[in-house]
């Protein structure tokens, strides 16, 4: 169970029937972006209110009037995603700042500029970020996020959310190691085996990580690889 201090209300309007309950933040987030949660471990009382704060719970009438029982769980994740969750301002910006992070990193990872087809370091779209003015709603699924917050950028960098494909020429010398790390890196579209040993290959990845890719292949085989960018 979480405790009572860290422990939000969530609330749902059925006609003039009103339902709370005492959940988890992080946990209600989590349900509303689709992932699995045990709800009941993440309320901090086992119980639906009718209010919270005087301790007044919901009658087993009213629930099954409403929801069509009054197994708690089931009624905890219709509250969710249904209702309204009341955060507190430290809360609500520390789980901005959480979604923040993870939006800039799927960015960086996916997007590139479109010009160059080069990645967008992390910083350039932070900053980008703050000159859009980009709200980051701490419950909002982040994949619906990231497209919101990419358009809202485009009229400040030029920015493409793609993947490339990228020839790589590996010498006989460094296939064994390398041979791995290229298959694992991305999605392996086409190889061949040269008759000099060497290896030939094809692989497709998110733009953004490119840079990362070329930086460990290079470590890899000491710098004697070739690789060019397929249009």
């Amino acid at each position: 169970m979480v405790s009572l201090d860290k422990a939000v209300i969530a609330r749902l309007q059925k006609g003039e029937d009103h339902f709370e309950i005492l959940v988890d933040p992080d946990a209600a987030a989590q349900l509303i972006e689709g992932k699995e949660v045990d709800i009941v471990s993440n309320l901090a009382v086992d119980a639906i209110f009718r209010d919270s704060k005087k301790g007044t719970h919901a009658s087993k009438e009213s629930l099954e009037k409403h929801f069509g029982t009054d197994n708690v769980e089931e009624i905890a994740r219709q509250i969710i995603l249904k209702g309204d969750i009341q955060l507190t301002t430290e809360q609500r910006h520390e789980m901005q700042e959480k979604k923040r992070k993870r939006i800039i990193d799927i960015i960086a990872r996916n997007a590139m500029d479109p010009r160059t087809k080069t990645p967008h370091p992390r910083q350039r779209i932070e900053l980008a970020m703050e000159e859009a003015g980009v709200h980051i709603d701490p419950f909002k699924p982040v994949d619906q996020q990231v497209k919101t917050v990419v358009e809202a950028l485009r009229p400040i960098i030029p920015i493409s959310m793609e993947q490339i494909k990228i020839s790589v020429k590996i010498p006989s010398q460094y296939i064994g190691k390398a041979y791995g790390f290229v298959r694992n890196y991305g999605v392996l579209e086409r190889e061949d085996w040269q008759s000099d040993g060497s290896w030939l290959g094809i692989i497709r990845l998110p733009a953004g990580m490119q840079t990362d890719f070329y930086e460990k292949l290079n470590e890899i085989t000491k710098g004697n690889v070739n690789t060019r960018i397929l249009k």
